[in-house]
């Protein structure tokens, strides 16, 4: 294998291989012992092969691409979300309400209040709190 290749390929490549030959050739278990003793001695002697400074800039480039979303999500657009999801919440309580109310169950009507009114209280909560880290 060439170095070349990648940690990630080398990896999948080895463990599916194994994986698919001892599924389709049924051996007896000592056989089995020593094929897997046998994969695990090549998965070692591959990965004494990997190019370490291949990983390390595959991580690194990941890690810049992850603090670039990041520094794009940025407070306005979290409390732009959040005012939806909690609109969203709140149209869904009060449909709640609503549905119970057609029912026409006292029970089931007060406790979709409650429900709706929690909900509002605690998405409220979150934009205050949104709004107040801005």
């Amino acid at each position: 294998m060439e170095k070349k290749n990648g940690f990630g390929k080398f990896l999948t490549g080895a463990l599916i291989g194994a994986g698919i030959g001892m599924l389709f050739a049924p051996k007896s278990g000592k056989e089995l012992r020593k094929e897997l003793k046998e994969k695990y001695d090549e998965l070692i002697r591959r990965a004494k092969d990997i190019d370490i400074d291949e990983v390390k800039e595959y991580i690194e480039n990941k890690v810049e691409e992850i603090k670039l979303e990041l520094a794009d999500l940025d407070k306005e657009k979290v409390l732009k979300i959040a005012k939806k999801k909690a609109s969203e919440i709140g149209a869904k309580a009060n449909e709640l309400v609503e549905y119970a109310k057609e029912k026409g169950t006292p029970v089931l009507e007060s406790l979709a209040s409650s429900a709706r009114d929690k909900a509002i209280d605690v998405t409220k909560d979150v934009l205050k709190k949104l709004e107040e880290s801005k």
